[in-house]
């Protein structure tokens, strides 16, 4: 436990709240602009994904370790990151960073489901943060911080509602607290905005950069199919 847990658990300190619909920034009809390939894999950053491709969209702090995290996993094939679960649409990292957006800071998963399942891409999520700490991940406090699944049908969201069960389970034998983990619908890919390509595979660019650790320590075993 670092210092910052530690000084969190004796001193309660305000919890950041959500903005409102209203409250939120107006944002832009433009995307930002990213780079058409991506910097470590090569392959593409947006869509069209090669036929079968499936798509899960995860927020789990810091954007920048989260992805790279991914884009290792064998049977993943594109990563990106980017801002979801929120209002204001095509919001800057300067914007999202503000809590007026009400966006988290995502990552943009497209996976083989023939190498690896929905329910494998939820293992690497629950085991690479502390899903229990509300709007923020270790020393990084703001609504953008806050954990989430996107789902983008009926399917992926039985997998995160069962997963999050279980690894409840297992988080509360090992003396952690309740779940925050924000499970929510995405309509479609376009309610994922990109962010600006300085941050695609920021830590491929940069491997000295901001890179932390949150995750508890307990493992999470998952035995469905997706």
């Amino acid at each position: 436990m670092s210092w910052y847990d530690e000084f969190v658990g004796r001193v309660r300190l305000p919890e950041p709240i959500m903005v409102t619909a209203g409250q939120a920034l107006p944002g832009r009809l433009e995307p930002l602009v990213v780079p058409d390939k991506h910097y470590v894999s090569g392959h593409s950053l947006k869509p069209p994904f090669p036929a079968g491709t499936q798509l899960a969209v995860v927020a789990m702090g810091c954007f920048w370790g989260a992805e790279q995290g991914y884009w290792e996993l064998d049977g993943v094939y594109s990563t990106a990151v980017g801002y979801a679960g929120g209002f204001t649409p095509n919001p800057t990292y300067e914007e999202a960073c503000s809590g007026r957006t009400g966006h988290t800071e995502a990552v943009l998963v497209a996976f083989d489901p023939q190498v690896i399942d929905y329910a494998a891409i939820l293992k690497q999520f629950w085991e690479n943060h502390d899903p229990t700490q509300g709007m923020r991940q270790g020393n990084d406090r703001g609504t953008q911080y806050r954990s989430a699944i996107y789902t983008f049908d009926d399917h992926q969201r039985e997998v995160a509602e069962a997963t999050r069960a279980g690894y409840q389970e297992r988080l509360t034998a090992a003396g952690f607290g309740e779940i925050t983990t924000e499970i929510a619908a995405l309509p479609d890919l376009s309610a994922f905005f990109y962010a600006e390509g300085y941050h695609q595979q920021y830590l491929a660019k940069n491997p000295g950069g901001y890179c932390p650790d949150h995750g508890t320590g307990v493992s999470c075993a998952i035995g469905l199919g997706a």
